[in-house]
C-alpha cells in the first residue's frame, strides 16, 4: 500500500514500558494457542472469552524478537493506518450519519495489559474493549502475522486494525449493545448467530474503509486485496474447527465461515457504503 505519510493518528497510547509482566495462558497447548492467535487477530474476539481461567502470572511471553528500529517502524505503521481509518469514519459519520465520530484510542502493549474488560495477555491477540472504547495491540503480533501465520503484507496487518475499529463503530452506533441485550436469555445457538453477525459486519466495515481509503490518497497496490481476502478466509469458523477437531459444528460458529468472511469483507470493499453492511440479525444503520 502507498501510505499518505502526513496523516498519522495522535490517538496512540504507548504502554509498552508499563505493560504488566507475565500474561501466559495457563493450560493452553500449542495448537490451542495458535487457534487463539488466529481467531483474535482477524476476528475481533471479545477478550473476556479468554480471560476467565487464564493464568496471568508467572513467566512472561518472552523477550521481544524485534529490534528497536523494527518496533519503531511498526509503531509508525500503526499510526498511519489508524490515521486513515479515522479520516474515513470521521467523514462518514459527519456527512452521512449526521453524528460526531468519537476516535478510539489504540493502546500498544507488550506481554499483558489491563483494560476495562479485564487483564489480557498478549496471547489473545489484538482486541477491542467496549468498556473503555480502546483497541489493544501488541506489536509483536504484526510480526507473527507476517512471518509465522502465513498472512504477509501490510494490508493484512491494516485489515486487523480496521476490523477492531469496526467494533468501535458498532459500539458508537449501539449495535454491540443490541447484541449484548438480545444474547441475554437466548439459546447458545441464537447467541452464536448474533455473534457471527457482529463479526461479519466488522469485516464489512474493514472493507468499507479499504474502499474509501483509495479516495483519500491511500492507494491499494497489486496483491493488497488478496492479502486481506486470504487472511479472512484462513480464519473462518469452519476451517478452524476442521483443523482443530477434524469436523465442523455449524451451530457453534461465532465468527462465520471462511466464505462468509470473504463475502462480507467484499460487500464493504465493492460498495464503500455503510448500508451495504446491514445484517438481517442486526439493527439497520
Amino acid at each position: 500500500m502507498k501510505w499518505r505519510r502526513e496523516r498519522k493518528s495522535e490517538n496512540i497510547e504507548d504502554r509498552r514500558a508499563a505493560s504488566i509482566p507475565g500474561g501466559r495462558a495457563g493450560g493452553i497447548g500449542g495448537i490451542g494457542l495458535l487457534l487463539i492467535l488466529l481467531v483474535s487477530m482477524f476476528m475481533g474476539v471479545d477478550p473476556s472469552q479468554f480471560l476467565q481461567g487464564m493464568d496471568t502470572t508467572g513467566e512472561g511471553v518472552g523477550q521481544s524478537q524485534l529490534s528497536e528500529e523494527e518496533l519503531n517502524q511498526s509503531s509508525e505503521f500503526v499510526s498511519l493506518v489508524l490515521g486513515d481509518i479515522e479520516a474515513t469514519w470521521d467523514q462518514l459519520f459527519r456527512e452521512e450519519l449526521g453524528q460526531d465520530y468519537v476516535y478510539p484510542k489504540l493502546v500498544l502493549f507488550s506481554g499483558a495489559v489491563q483494560s476495562a474488560c479485564g487483564q489480557a495477555s498478549a496471547s489473545v491477540g489484538p482486541f477491542y474493549c467496549p468498556g473503555d472504547q480502546k483497541v489493544y495491540l501488541d506489536l509483536e503480533f504484526l510480526e507473527e502475522l507476517q512471518k509465522r501465520l502465513g498472512a504477509p503484507g501490510d494490508f493484512a496487518q491494516a485489515y486487523v486494525i480496521a476490523h477492531e475499529v469496526g467494533h468501535h463503530v458498532q459500539t458508537l452506533l449501539g449495535t454491540s449493545q443490541y447484541v449484548e441485550r438480545m444474547s441475554r436469555g437466548a439459546s447458545r445457538s441464537e447467541a452464536n448467530k448474533l455473534s457471527v453477525a457482529l463479526e461479519l459486519q466488522a469485516d464489512c466495515y474493514a472493507g468499507l474503509w479499504a474502499n474509501r481509503a483509495s479516495n483519500q490518497n491511500l492507494i491499494l497496490e497489486s496483491g493488497d486485496i488478496e492479502e486481506g481476502l486470504n487472511a479472512a478466509s484462513a480464519v473462518g469458523d469452519d476451517r478452524l474447527q476442521k483443523q482443530s477437531q477434524g469436523y465442523v459444528v455449524p451451530d457453534s460458529f461465532t465468527h462465520g465461515t471462511s466464505a462468509q468472511r470473504v463475502e462480507w469483507f467484499n460487500k464493504g470493499l465493492e460498495t464503500g457504503e455503510i448500508t451495504a453492511c446491514n445484517c438481517p440479525e442486526l439493527p439497520a444503520v
